[in-house]
């Protein structure tokens, strides 16, 4: 009837508990671990024993070293990001296939991130605007701020698998937008007149709004890349 209580290993705990957040979406893609001795004394364990938890959640593909800081990782990156940017290298009709499941994902991102943003991603989003904002008035580049908002609509989505996958393709919205808008600051500026107008219908929670002046702005990005690569129907 019974079976033998099995011994847990420490390490094994941690890698649950950080596991599990992320599964939760309380540590997203993109956010950066606590520095080692922090976390030694956070889950009150060994250095041998949070290492090996760490090395197995890296080796899992949940976490990534970049220089010397520790971050969580999009789980779906490597399988996804790499192949996709090949292909729309190698034909750059495929960004049309992209903008495509942009409209797909992002429409209802926006909806349901109009239902569900609390006040500190709300902040979020302000911040990111104020910042492209700012960059493109100075000359800078925007693409990085761009990106983020996209990012940072699918964060408010408290859907964790949304927001993975919208970090997958991060690098491709950076690379589309800055091949078809960094010259031309009257566009760049009505890109910035749209996402004011998808943050307002979050900020007032209004789903139907934001998914309305999404996919305006989608079709939009749509018009502008058939425009400067000669595309046509």
């Amino acid at each position: 009837m019974f079976r033998p209580i099995k011994h847990v290993k420490v390490s094994d705990e941690i890698v649950d508990q950080i596991r599990n957040l992320i599964s939760q979406g309380k540590l997203k893609p993109g956010d950066r671990l606590l520095p080692e001795r922090e976390l030694i004394r956070e889950f009150d364990v060994s250095r041998p024993s949070l290492r090996e938890a760490l090395n197995s959640l890296m080796t899992m593909g949940f976490l990534e070293v970049k220089g010397k800081r520790t971050f969580v990782k999009s789980v779906a990156s490597e399988s996804m990001q790499n192949p996709l940017s090949l292909i729309i290298k190698a034909d750059t009709q495929k960004i049309f296939d992209l903008i495509e499941v942009r409209k797909a994902i992002e429409t209802w991102g926006a909806y349901h991130a109009a239902q569900r943003a609390t006040e500190e991603d709300i902040n979020q989003l302000k911040n990111i605007i104020e910042e492209m904002k700012k960059a493109f008035e100075s000359g800078r580049s925007w693409e990085k701020q761009d990106a983020d908002f996209h990012l940072g609509i699918a964060q408010a989505t408290h859907n964790t698998i949304q927001t993975h996958v919208m970090s997958t393709i991060y690098d491709l919205l950076r690379e589309s937008m800055a091949r078809v808008l960094k010259s031309d600051r009257s566009r760049v500026k009505k890109l910035l007149d749209q996402h004011h107008k998808i943050f307002n219908a979050i900020k007032n929670h209004s789903p139907d709004k934001a998914r309305e002046k999404t996919l305006e702005h989608l079709n939009y990005v749509e018009s502008e890349v058939k425009a400067s690569t000669g595309h046509r129907e």
